[in-house]
């Protein structure tokens, strides 16, 4: 019955025992509101939504023009124990907060992650097409893929793209038979190896922090504090970073998500060194 009324069939016409007559279904358009039943593609908005006053607000003199800068502050370092990841989750288009909950570590398998900064979209889809690859060669070679043959896959397909407009700075963190791995790839294919790396608008910040606590003999807890630390600053300092801190912890046997803490109960915390 529900497939009847979505269909537009009434089903008290029918005639002579047939289920489905000949009547042509009867569609009525409800602008301004998504519908099966509209004889024109609409975008699924909610009602009292305006997207064409939305738009003028947003025009200038010559036309309309939207910004939309991306901000974010990614970090991820190598220490004896393995590899701390740590992101804000603020997601920005301008001046606009979209999301104050975006997870911007893509899970690839359990001994690989990955970093979002530049465009959330473009990270996502490349990022979730490089854990299909890398399942594949799994099942092909039957041993996991090297964390540096993942980011050697990720660069290649970036450089297929180089030019198309396409934004995105990534971190691919793992555990492999060489042991921790960390590498940068960005949408220009460029891929490098290294101890440390800060990716979005804030990692200046990060950088700072980091780098004045940082040492190859960290215990796990001074890892994980220096991570919160690093990301606490720079959400503090840059307006497009904020939210929480996801940390993560790659180890030989996988990783962990060790938190998800508010940036702002951490400002508080570390309000007698900051001021």
């Amino acid at each position: 019955m529900a497939l009847l009324d979505v269909s537009g069939y009434n089903f008290h016409s029918r005639r002579c025992g047939k289920f489905f007559g000949a009547r042509e279904a009867q569609f009525v358009d409800r602008p301004n509101h998504f519908s099966f039943g509209t004889r024109s593609q609409e975008f699924a908005v909610p009602v009292g939504v305006d997207p064409t006053a939305f738009l003028k607000s947003c025009s200038r003199e010559d036309g309309v023009s939207i910004d939309l800068n991306h901000g974010t502050t990614t970090l991820a370092f190598k220490f004896r124990h393995g590899v701390i990841v740590a992101v804000d989750s603020r997601a920005s288009a301008g001046s606009y907060i979209a999301s104050k909950e975006a997870n911007k570590v893509i899970e690839i398998n359990p001994y690989l992650l990955g970093t979002m900064s530049g465009s959330a979209a473009d990270c996502q889809y490349w990022e979730r097409l490089l854990a299909k690859e890398c399942r594949l060669y799994k099942l092909r070679n039957n041993q996991r893929i090297s964390v540096s043959a993942a980011s050697k896959l990720l660069s290649n397909m970036m450089v297929g793209y180089r030019g198309m407009g396409l934004s995105m700075g990534s971190m691919i963190c793992g555990w492999d038979k060489k042991g921790p791995g960390l590498y940068y790839v960005d949408d220009n294919g460029t891929r490098l190896s290294g101890r440390m790396f800060s990716t979005g608008c804030g990692n200046s910040y990060a950088y700072g922090v980091v780098d004045s606590g940082y040492r190859e003999d960290m215990t796990v807890e001074e890892a994980y504090e220096l991570g919160r630390r690093g990301i606490a600053h720079a959400t503090h300092r840059d307006a497009y970073s904020g939210g929480v801190v996801n940390l993560y912890h790659m180890r030989e046997d996988g990783w962990i998500k060790v938190c998800k803490e508010d940036v702002s109960e951490l400002i508080h915390r570390y309000r007698k060194g900051m001021f």
